[in-house]
């Protein structure tokens, strides 16, 4: 029986004496098929250094993010007589560390790097049988099949990897004498943590939902992970999300946001933005009411520069320049709007002066976008621009990643070490994107850094000198955390040389022209022809908030072009049918310099409401197809039954 979804506990299935007795038997007839007998004395075939080596590399990923784990783990049974172990998909230890008289015991029965674990190998055991069931479970003393064994405890958990693949395992493995039944709950907690670390880093660049039925258990090991494409598709949850949406992973892969939470992703988003805030209450679809963050990055979005008007210093019309890599400066940027420009005039007067940049704004307005359009305009272009995401990298991790770490640092390090992210930036460029979400204790660490322009690898006694500029970015409200004591002010007064806030897609004056540019990146080759916009859709979106902004209006953009199916201009039949719900319940914002809804503006005239809109475009396609109802639903992307609803509202 599984657990209530509201439990503490992580959602796994508990093994009674019936279930693992079962489970027993199944073990120990594999062994006797595999050919074992229980009185035999393992042979121990040891991979040698290189191919050890080469087998860490390709866990390399795993091995990063359960290393830090892998010490807290170990922390916590230190003294015991026992030790911490991580193996491949195939039971092979990878890493150990652990008591040293228990080690030297250890090797005596192969519980060392190199050795398979599996059941082919060694029968009934923790990590063998973990793996062959795909679920954690213990096994005590004389559960062991091999006799030789029988000495030990071992508690293991499997790892899986984002997409829900078997990884690995993580395994304590410790005199049968200092046996506690507490162990496996370690272990599990410790496998789903470093499962949750790599869902984080897999899934940076998409919307993630962080959601549980109790709001405390928000930000906690328990909470559920589930990752959305802008489109709302579903691509994966972890362990405790698949269990509180209650269905298997295979199943979920059918599913989108709406059809798990009863509402549409432009809906939510828009909430956020409405309302403000982290957390936010949804419904399942099962009736569940559950607390719910949402987490959002800006990815890079290809803006071609296009053959109109020129501005000041503005590279040759028509130049394909794309942001996002390295060929595009902040000219590549301006499409007419006069706070748009006056923020990059700024910034162009400090290049090459190495004053750092803090970029204020929301979520999906670009803040990647700007961070590479300064550095390609500084005198480091020709250095690396690296980028970290503060929010994404777990907190075990961040400060490895950040500083880097030198040879032996810690068990399982890599043979040369790590320079980290600072001085992978040696020479060019820093962007720490959500440095609101830094840590504390690693601000302080950064500050130095910045301060004294070195800085120290964790293992390393020898300062390294570093030469980078850097830019920050957030969404969140610096002077709010400041305030708050989550930021500190001493790294704020060091990043802040000049502030810049990008503003929202629904305050800018050149709408028309950002969506003409992503329509030409939408474009499968140079050359293709290009989509214009109807007045209508144009007059349709100056209506929206876009809460997702310039990230949602590609978002929507890339699905009207796939529907357009090659036709010359973009109508208000190509638009998704939740966008124009969200419109039309939502309030109407037009920012200065568009035509409001009903007004003659450049673009032409546009009816005076979305219902008549949309009406007039249903009515379209109706004559074009004779009156065909089924034809013109499948030309308009919609279900019958949802264009005779709209018909009845005229």
């Amino acid at each position: 029986m599984h657990d209530s979804p509201t439990d503490a506990s992580p959602p796994t299935r508990r093994k009674t004496s019936d279930t693992l007795a079962a489970t027993l038997l199944r073990s120990h007839q594999r062994s006797v098929a595999f050919g074992l007998r229980s009185d035999q004395l393992p042979e121990a075939e040891i991979l040698g250094p290189g191919a050890l080596e080469e087998l860490r590399d390709r866990n390399i990923a795993l091995g990063t993010h359960a290393r830090p784990v892998m010490e807290n783990l170990y922390s916590q049974v230190a003294g015991t007589r026992s030790m911490v172990m991580l193996t491949d998909r195939h039971g092979t230890i990878l890493h150990s560390l652990g008591d040293p008289d228990f080690l030297e015991r250890a090797q005596h029965l192969s519980l060392q790097p190199g050795v398979a674990w599996s059941e082919q190998s060694r029968g009934t055991n923790a990590i063998g049988t973990a793996l062959a069931e795909g679920e954690p479970l213990q096994i005590h003393a004389h559960q062991h099949f091999l006799r030789a064994h029988r000495r030990l405890s071992c508690a293991c958990a499997p790892i899986v990897d984002p997409m829900g693949e078997p990884l690995g395992a993580l395994d304590i493995s410790g005199d049968r004498r200092n046996h506690s039944q507490h162990t496996l709950a370690l272990v599990r907690m410790s496998a789903q943590m470093v499962e949750n670390h790599m869902f984080l880093r897999r899934f940076d660049a998409e919307i993630q939902l962080h959601f549980h039925s109790r709001p405390e258990f928000i930000g906690t090991l328990l909470e559920g992970m589930a990752a959305f494409d802008a489109d709302g598709r579903f691509l994966s949850a972890n362990r405790s999300a698949a269990f509180q949406l209650g269905m298997p992973l295979r199943a979920l892969q059918a599913h989108t946001f709406g059809s798990l939470f009863s509402r549409g992703m432009p809906e939510l988003l828009a909430q956020r933005r409405a309302v403000g805030g982290d957390l936010m209450e949804l419904c399942l679809s099962s009736g569940l009411k559950v607390t719910a963050r949402l987490r959002l990055r800006e990815p890079a979005v290809r803006l071609p520069v296009l053959a109109s008007p020129p501005a000041p210093r503005a590279g040759r019309a028509g130049a394909p320049v794309v942001v996002g890599v390295a060929c595009g400066g902040l000219d590549a940027l301006r499409t007419g709007d006069p706070a748009m420009s006056a923020l990059l005039d700024r910034l162009g007067r400090l290049s090459g002066r190495d004053i750092p940049v803090l970029v204020m704004g929301e979520t999906g307005t670009g803040k990647e976008i700007l961070a590479r359009a300064i550095h390609h305009d500084s005198p480091r272009r020709a250095g690396p621009l690296v980028t970290v995401n503060c929010a994404a990298l777990p907190e075990h991790l961040i400060e490895s990643e950040l500083f880097g770490y030198e040879e032996g640092a810690f068990t399982g390090a890599r043979r040369k070490g790590s320079p980290g992210h600072i001085l992978q930036a040696q020479g060019g460029t820093l962007f720490l994107d959500e440095i609101g979400d830094m840590p504390l204790a690693l601000q302080a660490r950064l500050l130095r850094v910045l301060q004294e322009r070195e800085v120290v690898p964790l293992g390393g006694g020898r300062p390294v000198a570093v030469d980078i500029a850097v830019i920050c970015a957030t969404h969140r409200d610096i002077r709010a955390l400041r305030a708050s004591g989550a930021f500190r002010d001493d790294l704020y007064w060091r990043i802040n040389g000049l502030v810049v806030h990008l503003p929202p897609l629904r305050e800018r004056r050149d709408l028309p022209a950002i969506a003409q540019r992503l329509l030409h990146a939408q474009a499968a080759r140079p050359g293709d022809a290009v989509p214009t916009l109807d007045a209508a859709v144009l007059a349709l979106f100056a209506r929206h908030p876009w809460p997702g902004n310039i990230r949602q209006l590609a978002s929507l953009l890339r699905t009207a072009v796939a529907l357009h199916h090659g036709e010359t201009c973009i109508g208000l039949a190509h638009l998704p049918e939740d966008f124009l719900d969200d419109v039309s319940a939502g309030p109407a914002v037009v920012p200065p310099g568009l035509p409001a809804p009903g007004q003659d503006g450049v673009t032409g005239a546009a009816p005076a409401s979305l219902q008549a809109l949309t009406i007039a475009a249903i009515e379209q396609c109706l004559r074009q197809h004779g009156g065909n109802v089924s034809a013109a639903a499948r030309s308009l992307g919609i279900a019958r039954n949802t264009l005779y609803r709209r018909l009845r509202k005229r």
